[in-house]
């Protein structure tokens, strides 16, 4: 029986790694399908402390890895369909295998929808990006757009008026899902106009960057070409905590419940990351919650061996 599994390889996860195995408990961390989590779909990020320069999203993620391996951390790739409590721990179902810990850590994360639209994943990083607070700066004295209707998309929006000369929100329907507050504060913002009844049928661009997109009209089905230098998507995350149900509490949206100190509902289960956090989705924040929920696994084991 293993004393720690991780469930995900993002920056969650690997912080969670680089703990357990400085305290000597030989952590065993399982990828899933996308290895290193959100951070891979980044370009430079240059709001992790401790890099002035920036660094590339997967070379912070591959730099973290080797320091949880230099400490003894093991890495695996599988696919997890199924947890279930035993005596002394839990039980996790994998492709091929069945795997026994004491502790679980998850950090499955939180995967972005996306628009699945022609020239999408040919500009992802390159013009297409699902994080204002972490590219908006990229695009300073630029025009892009935010497609989406909700808080999410309206506070991306205006966090984006800080660098951007224009931000046009495209929306399907001929109003917004946000609350009340925010649809004013986008309607007053000078910076701001949305597209209302219009979908990105095609993102477009030289090969290197967004150039355009093209947007249909759901009622008359006209095609417009819409120039922009770059494309947010706000139109949601989905957590990996599929295979979680029945074992901890979720909340309606399928967010594991975590307490301050990255508890859940079953005692020595714990999580990290995007997969119990709705509201900042940031790497630092990831990072803090894997630290935190790494310390917890420990002093558990601690206490109950």
């Amino acid at each position: 029986m293993e004393k720690v599994v991780i469930l995900g390889s993002g920056i969650a996860g690997l912080t969670a790694a680089v703990y357990c195995a400085r305290a000597e408990l030989s952590p065993l961390v399982i990828g899933g399908p996308q290895e290193g989590g959100q951070l891979t779909l980044t370009t430079k990020v240059e709001n992790f402390p401790g890099f002035p320069e920036g660094i590339q999203g997967p070379q912070l993620v591959q730099h973290t890895r080797e320091q949880a391996q230099k400490f003894g951390a093991r890495f695996a790739t599988d696919s997890i369909t199924s947890v279930k409590e035993i005596s002394g721990g839990y039980e996790l179902t994998a492709s091929e295998r069945t795997i026994q810990t004491q502790t679980l850590i998850i950090a499955s994360g939180a995967s972005a929808r996306w628009l699945n639209v022609k020239g999408e994943e040919q500009y992802k990083g390159k013009g297409v990006t699902t994080c204002a607070t972490c590219d908006g700066f990229f695009y300073k004295d630029k025009e892009v757009i935010v497609v989406g209707g909700g808080d999410s998309a309206c506070e991306e929006a205006l966090f984006l008026t800080k660098f951007c000369t224009k931000v046009t929100i495209i929306h399907r329907r001929d109003q917004l899902r946000a609350s009340v507050i925010m649809q004013e504060r986008v309607k007053k913002n000078d910076k701001i106009d949305i597209r209302w009844n219009n979908i990105v049928d095609q993102i477009k661009g030289d090969g290197k960057h967004v150039t355009g997109v093209d947007l249909v009209d759901v009622n008359t089905g006209e095609v417009e070409d819409f120039a922009t230098q770059g494309v947010f998507l706000a139109i949601g995350h989905i957590p990996n905590t599929s295979f979680l149900k029945g074992l901890v509490d979720l909340n309606d949206k399928g967010y594991l419940i975590t307490d301050r100190f990255m508890h859940t509902s079953k005692k020595g289960v714990f999580g990290a990351g995007d997969v119990q956090d709705l509201v900042y989705r940031q790497a630092i924040t990831a990072a803090g919650s894997g630290c935190k929920a790494a310390m917890e696994a420990e002093k558990y084991l601690a206490e109950h061996d």
